[in-house]
């Protein structure tokens, strides 16, 4: 497997968002980048936050500050995206894993010393905080699922993605020939415009500089092609734990209807545990951070209380 030159944090990273919040953190199978504003009163609540497939800490970065007023945030960037190292060889098919992920994660909070109330998750983030609670890693009073891609994909489809990812994983020509394409602006354009949000020309630049990195692409790739939807949603079945389904109505990527059929499985939730955002797609944090704050920084006040 041939890899590709990661971003460099002392170039790429240089005017990243929330800069001075960012440290590395070493486990025994990578070098994390995170993100962590530490609340002044020790014994603040704390929320983790995990982006989804192809991103990285920065989605976060109008969110970080709202919530901080409240808890203690902290941000990571998952395995090869952003400016986390990218898994030896022979752990990519592990720590791509929504089970090894989740591993890789608790590893990183155990090193940190951290153990988070409150776990969201954005898109494929969302599988990942789910199987941290499933697997015994964390404890949170509550999940939070924001436009969470939880549902193995139907029909053709769903035959097709992961084998295609996976057969282009051994070609290590194709995450080049994506990033040189993602760079150019009528395909970034078309990539965004996709998601149903539309983001403002700092967050446009961002996942130019993300995506153009073929490192970056070819991590997001790696995550495609080990992702299995179809064992998580049987282990998914089983959660017990508080769980908040944030929904972005204009969502493209993971249709609003996938948190109701989410909320038909697990007969725990309650009507209120849905929240739709109007007019808002597949990135509503990084449209209305507000808005999400809004509804993010009630629960920790409120978990208690969950049936």
């Amino acid at each position: 497997m041939t890899q590709s030159k990661a971003l460099n944090w002392d170039t790429d990273g240089l005017h990243w968002p929330l800069r001075e919040l960012s440290s590395f953190i070493e486990t025994p199978q990578l070098r994390w980048h995170v993100q962590w504003a530490k609340h002044p009163h020790p014994k603040a609540s704390s929320i983790l936050l995990l982006h989804g497939t192809g991103a990285s800490t920065h989605s976060w970065r109008k969110l970080i500050p709202l919530l901080s007023d409240n808890y203690s945030v902290i941000a990571i960037d998952f395995p090869g995206h952003g400016f986390t190292s990218m898994p030896r060889a022979t752990e990519v098919g592990t720590l791509f894993s929504i089970p090894g992920m989740a591993a890789g994660v608790a590893a990183l909070l155990t090193q940190m010393q951290i153990k988070p109330d409150m776990v969201v998750g954005h898109s494929a983030g969302a599988a990942v905080a789910c199987m941290l609670s499933l697997n015994g890693h964390v404890r949170p009073n509550r999940l939070v699922s924001l436009n969470g891609a939880l549902l193995p994909l139907d029909g053709v489809a769903g035959q097709f993605f992961s084998p295609m990812a996976k057969v282009l994983t051994k070609a290590p020509w194709v995450p080049e020939l994506f990033a040189w394409q993602a760079a150019r602006p009528s395909v970034l354009h078309k990539l965004l415009e996709g998601t149903g949000s539309k983001l403002d020309a700092e967050g446009t630049s961002l996942y130019k500089t993300l995506i153009s990195n073929p490192s970056h692409a070819q991590a997001a790739l790696y995550m495609m092609a080990h992702w299995d939807l179809h064992t998580f949603w049987e282990r998914f079945r089983t959660l017990q734990d508080p769980l908040s389904l944030i929904v972005g109505s204009q969502d493209w990527i993971v249709p609003p209807s996938a948190a109701y059929r989410v909320a038909e499985t697990l007969t725990h939730l309650r009507p209120q545990d849905i929240i739709s955002l109007p007019n808002l797609g597949h990135l509503a944090h990084e449209e209305q951070a507000q808005w999400v704050a809004n509804v993010i920084w009630p629960m920790g006040q409120a978990s208690a209380s969950v049936v």
